[in-house]
């Protein structure tokens, strides 16, 4: 579709659709790059989200760690001295930790082993094994913060895909406004070369008029005026064509001395849209309703944060068993239990209300939250009603303009041809090319109105009333690849 000149060769004029254009924005302009790289960000939080919920296989070790120092000592009598310490120990830990999902705890399966070597005179080894140890670390009466992330996190994700669908689809719409933009300065070219060619021609004719006497040097000196007027807004057309063409070139990422010659986009889907149906797949799909979903979980969350945080209490306990010797081999022979059981408390007696106040705070956000996505919720389905009553009413507004075009066109034909006959004033030729031109420029305007509403509509409902299905995309495939057209 797009043909890029070599170095050294002229540039070629490159013919382009308006679903040409929308293609290559979805895949090669900055705002596509932008939603991939927060669609990607969106996804690798949720990965790391989903392995959270995973075993978690871990080595610690300290390899090694030596001491040559002097350490304080006090003797059976009180008094302190300082003593010589030459050691060398080594540590290592293997564990399995696993988040327990219904009680916000965790649960660790470890194994340890220690080496220690004084040094010196009297050298000597010890070795100390834990061969396995079952731990446990429980908060009670706390909030469960892996449930309300299993509760949140997937909504988010999913609000992040279906962002990043709006987002394509509100590229598209970008790519809409540059490719009319174009188009209506191609258009302006081409009135104001067309008006500059019938300027010339009917100024030569009423010179000639002029000279046999059959107009009024007035009229000579309005045709003069015109064809001035018409070389001005030939020069400034050629200006505006020139800086939307290089800024369609910058958004679809395009060498920026492309010459595009844009085509009127024609065939409009002529799909009736209902707004009840409309409401429906913009529920069901749109990222809006779960924003509203999450915020709403986060103040409820919040809530629940507020309360655990009056009291806490935190169970933790290890079972095991542990042996010591000289050798390694010994060490893990005739091995004992190895037990600990540890409840710490933290009860506020007097904190002067302030946790109160917290949980207090948190309920008034989340009262305040309900408040918004109820308001939000209104304007939503207000905006989307009035957006799907304009598109209803612009089909007939572009047939109307369309065919109001067509006869001014052939109006300011006839009247030309009137006008070389002596049949009709300066003054009636030049309104009836006024009315030609705002015809044909608002014809333009409203086809653009109608695809910009028609994306608008699909970028709410993220649905394909063209094909009548749902704008969908293979999010790992894009992710592990680069920005791909959505489907």
């Amino acid at each position: 579709m797009f043909a890029f000149p070599l170095f050294g060769e002229e540039t070629q004029t490159v013919r382009l659709t308006l679903p040409d254009a929308i293609a290559r924005a979805r895949t090669n302009s900055v705002d596509a790059e932008v939603a991939l790289n927060q669609l990607k960000t969106a996804y690798w939080g949720y990965r790391s989200y989903r392995a959270e919920l995973l075993p978690e296989v871990s080595f610690a070790a300290t390899l090694p760690s030596y001491r040559k120092q002097y350490s304080s000592y006090m003797d059976a009598e009180g008094n302190y001295t300082f003593v010589p310490n030459n050691y060398l120990q080594m540590h290592g830990e293997l564990s399995v930790t696993q988040n327990i999902w219904l009680t916000g705890g965790k649960v660790a399966v470890n194994t340890y082993l220690d080496f220690y070597r004084q040094l010196g005179t009297g050298a000597y080894s010890r070795y100390m094994s834990i061969p396995v140890a079952v731990t446990l670390t429980q908060p009670i009466f706390g909030v469960n913060n892996v449930k309300w992330d299993r509760r949140i996190e997937p909504v988010r994700y999913e609000e992040a895909k279906a962002d990043f669908l709006t987002a394509t689809e509100e590229v598209a719409t970008s790519a809409i406004g540059h490719y009319f933009s174009l188009l209506m300065a191609r258009e302006n070219m081409a009135i104001a070369r067309q008006n500059l060619e019938q300027a010339e021609r009917l100024y030569e004719v009423a010179k000639e008029k002029r000279e046999m006497g059959r107009i009024s040097r007035n009229d000579l000196l309005q045709m003069e005026l015109n064809l001035l007027n018409a070389r001005t807004d030939l020069t400034d057309c050629e200006s505006n064509l020139r800086s939307n063409e290089f800024q369609i070139c910058t958004f679809l990422d395009l060498q920026s001395d492309t010459a595009l010659e844009p085509e009127i986009p024609l065939d409009v889907p002529e799909t009736e849209i209902l707004y009840s149906d409309a409401l429906e797949k913009a529920l069901a799909n749109n990222p809006f309703s779960k924003r509203m979903l999450r915020t709403q979980l986060e103040a409820d969350y919040e809530v629940a944060k507020a309360k655990g945080a009056q009291r806490e209490i935190n169970l933790f306990a290890q079972l095991g068993y542990t042996g010591t010797d000289h050798r390694f081999n010994d060490a893990y022979r005739n091995l004992k239990d190895n037990q600990v059981v540890e409840v710490g408390i933290q009860i506020p007696l007097v904190d002067w209300g302030r946790r109160k106040g917290q949980v207090k705070v948190a309920e008034s956000n989340r009262r305040l939250v309900e408040s918004r996505v109820r308001q939000e919720n209104q304007n939503f389905s207000q905006n989307l009603f009035i957006l799907v009553e304009r598109y209803g009413n612009q089909l007939q507004q572009l047939r109307t303009a369309r065919r109001a075009d067509e006869i001014a066109a052939q109006r300011y034909a006839t009247n030309v041809e009137t006008f070389l006959i002596g049949k009709i004033s300066t003054l009636d030729l030049n309104d009836s090319r006024v009315k030609k031109d705002e015809a044909r420029r608002e014809y333009v305007n409203e086809l653009y109105l109608f695809w910009l509403y028609y994306y608008q509509i699909r970028s709410l409902t993220l649905w394909d009333y063209e094909h009548d299905c749902g704008i969908d995309a293979d999010f790992d495939k894009i992710v592990a690849s680069t920005l791909l057209p959505v489907k």
